[in-house]
């Protein structure tokens, strides 16, 4: 068996790619528009042949796409972890649990979507702002 994706439903394409692929880094690894069905599947990795996202578009829905609680959370191991919540910051993302333990950040991508950062190898020595920054809203 080998793990291939994780679907995430979103409402603004633009948006999403932003977060996923400016903002974390992700790469589209492939794109499919089904008109007949009127929705586009949008694929995103780390890099070529890795586990992906699978963006999935509905083209004419005003549905609200709602997580529930059987679903949790999509994680990412990261480099730099402070680097990467400052850009995430600097851009308008939320830090719901921010990095105070220089290990683990959780943010939300733009349709709420609870994505966790993991700090590579060993975490990083605790610093400012971090270490006070509280956590907001739910992750």
């Amino acid at each position: 068996m080998k793990f291939l994706h994780t679907m995430v439903r979103v409402k603004d394409v633009d948006a999403s790619l932003h977060f996923y692929s400016n903002l974390l880094g992700l790469v589209e690894t492939k794109r499919k528009g089904v008109p007949a069905g009127k929705f586009t599947l949008i694929y995103l990795a780390t890099a070529p042949g890795e586990p992906e996202i699978e963006l999935t578009h509905n083209w004419d829905t005003s549905e609200s796409y709602e997580a529930g609680r059987s679903f949790g959370h999509i994680a990412f191991q990261v480099d730099d972890i402070y680097q990467l919540c400052q850009k995430l910051m600097d851009s308008g993302v939320t830090i719901n649990r921010p990095p105070r333990c220089g290990h683990m950040a959780f943010v939300k991508s733009p349709d709420g979507i609870s994505v966790e950062l993991l700090q590579k190898d060993k975490p990083l020595p605790p610093q400012e702002p971090w270490l006070s920054m509280e956590n907001t809203g739910t992750w």
